[in-house]
């Protein structure tokens, strides 16, 4: 193998091709620059894109959503979709603890045209699934590690057949490779992979992009 090619290598390979993003969306990635805040970034947040598109979804239920980084990329999904069905009834749950955040959340994506699209939960993200009616077509799960593999069978209810589940930071920045790391976020992390590889009621590959994500499919 070439010296020259790292993992790092090919990340940034994989940036430099998503395309031009709206100067918003530039703006989200500068703050998570300048504050070490933790976002998909552009690959990630365009796989999950190309995601949503391709299987035409117009319910989303974001675990763990931060600032709005990637609430914006599957709201341009949804919102993309019903613009072609002619539907008005798409939706992207927004969740997240912390006040500050949703309130961030909900001035970003108002500017990126998504008002009357999303709806935002300021509550724990697993217990806000279970209160929401269902189901849906694509859930993205980014909460705390540690909570991982207890998420699954609420996620399994929620999620219709055929739809999509996609989880962040597999990877978890190479902790989950070193033997000797058993934090509770690295154990999860594993646990929660090893849980939904071996139930024969998901169909799931792992996608290298970024810090790694789990795609599902729901038999």
């Amino acid at each position: 193998m070439n010296e020259k090619l790292s993992y790092p290598v090919i990340q940034e390979f994989l940036k430099e091709l998503v395309p031009e993003r709206e100067s918003e969306m530039r703006l989200m990635e500068r703050y998570a620059e300048e504050h070490n805040f933790p976002i998909i970034g552009p690959a990630a947040g365009y796989t999950c894109y190309q995601i949503a598109r391709m299987i035409r979804a117009k319910s989303v239920f974001e675990m763990g959503s931060g600032y709005g980084y990637s609430t914006a990329w599957f709201a341009r999904a949804v919102k993309e979709t019903c613009a072609e069905e002619q539907s008005s009834d798409g939706v992207v749950h927004h969740t997240v603890w912390d006040e500050k955040l949703s309130k961030m959340a909900a001035s970003h994506l108002s500017r990126l045209g998504f008002d009357g699209l999303v709806e935002y939960h300021v509550a724990e993200a697993v217990e806000t699934l279970q209160d929401t009616p269902g189901p849906f077509d694509l859930i993205f799960n980014d909460i705390d590690k540690q909570a991982y593999p207890s998420s699954l069978p609420s996620i399994k209810k929620k999620l219709r057949s055929g739809g999509l589940l996609i989880v962040d930071n597999i990877f978890w920045s190479g902790r989950v490779f070193d033997e000797s790391d058993k934090s509770s976020s690295t154990e999860g992390v594993r646990e929660l992979t090893q849980l939904i590889t071996s139930d024969p009621d998901w169909i799931v590959s792992l996608l290298p992009v970024r810090d790694g994500l789990i795609l599902a499919y729901k038999k």
